[in-house]
This record gives structure tokens, C-alpha cells and sequence, in this order.
């Protein structure tokens, strides 16, 4: 199945107990929420819409790493993006699988991830996967696009609205 990125928008007044447990706030099933399967369910058919309103949920697929790549600090010696805050992460891996990674981002930090992700050009990521230490392929930054796209989306909409999000890495 793989590892994929889940995020969930949460509001302002819930900041405080959304940062002392993140993980109440994702969901039991994500990938039944993004594929739009009924939760926990072992057989089912998945109607690849996600069952849970884009405004409350992004779902980045695999992308999340060439995501992570592109905002990410260099070998060259580049900083991180701002919006690195919300693909930053690894799982830790087991015998038997992996321990999720899971973040909390507040209200006010949803503000310059906006703004950075706006900076971010669907031919920066072509050009700049290509000429960083990931060396992303064509085919990565053309998978990757949409997925820019939405979180591009999905974050201005939280920085306008004075929401955070929790985000899985699982």
C-alpha cells in the first residue's frame, strides 16, 4: 500500500487540546476517507472521492515526498521553505511496518506556508527538482503537480479562515 499524507483541518479554539493530542484529530481510517470507503471496513469498494469535504482534508497520496524534497533544506546548503513545516517528517520503521508521523499546525503558521506554497510555480518545481540533490524526474514533478496544487489550495483556504491542521504521514 505505501505511505501516504493525510491531513485535517481543525478550528481556531480547538489549537490548544489539537496540540496536546494530534492524533485525536485524524480521522481512524484516512485512507477510507480519501478513497471514500466506509471506515474499517476489510471489503468494500472504494469510489476514489474522498468522503470527507476538501475544506476539512488534504490528501497528498505519495506525493508528500517530492512535496518534502522541493521545500525541503539542500545539500547545496538551502534552507528550508516555510511550507517544509507541513511536509516534514519520517516514518520509523519497524519489522512489521512503520510508526506513523504526525504534526500539528497551528493557525498562525498556516499563514506563511500559504504565502510560500503561492511562490511555488509548477515550472520551479520542474526546473528546481532537477537541479537539487533529489534530481526529481520529469514523471516525479508531473505526479506531483496536482497534488501542489491542492495543498496550494487546501492551505490558503485554512490561512483565510483561521484554522490549523494535523497532518499523518503513514
Amino acid at each position: 500500500m505505501g505511505i501516504r499524507y493525510y491531513a485535517y483541518a481543525f478550528d481556531s479554539e480547538n489549537t490548544e487540546q489539537v496540540l496536546m493530542d494530534p492524533l485525536g484529530f485524524v480521522s481512524r481510517d484516512p485512507l477510507a476517507d480519501a478513497w471514500g470507503m466506509e471506515p474499517g471496513a476489510t471489503i468494500g469498494y472504494p469510489t476514489f472521492k474522498q468522503s470527507t469535504p476538501e475544506r476539512d482534508m488534504l490528501y497528498l497520496d505519495k506525493a508528500w515526498r517530492q512535496l518534502q524534497w522541493l521545500t525541503g533544506p539542500s545539500a547545496e546548503g538551502r534552507d528550508a521553505r516555510p511550507a517544509f513545516r507541513m511536509f516534514e517528517g519520517e516514518v520509523t520503521m519497524h519489522y512489521d511496518g512503520w510508526e506513523s508521523w504526525i504534526r500539528a499546525l497551528t493557525p498562525a503558521e498556516m499563514v506563511a506556508i500559504a504565502e510560500d506554497l503561492e511562490t511555488i510555480s509548477e515550472d520551479t518545481m520542474r526546473v528546481q527538482g532537477t537541479t537539487t540533490s533529489c534530481a526529481l524526474s520529469d514523471s516525479d514533478a508531473e505526479y506531483a503537480i496536482p497534488y501542489l496544487r491542492r495543498a496550494r489550495t487546501f492551505v490558503r483556504a485554512l490561512a483565510d479562515e483561521g484554522r490549523g491542521m494535523v497532518y499523518l504521514i503513514g
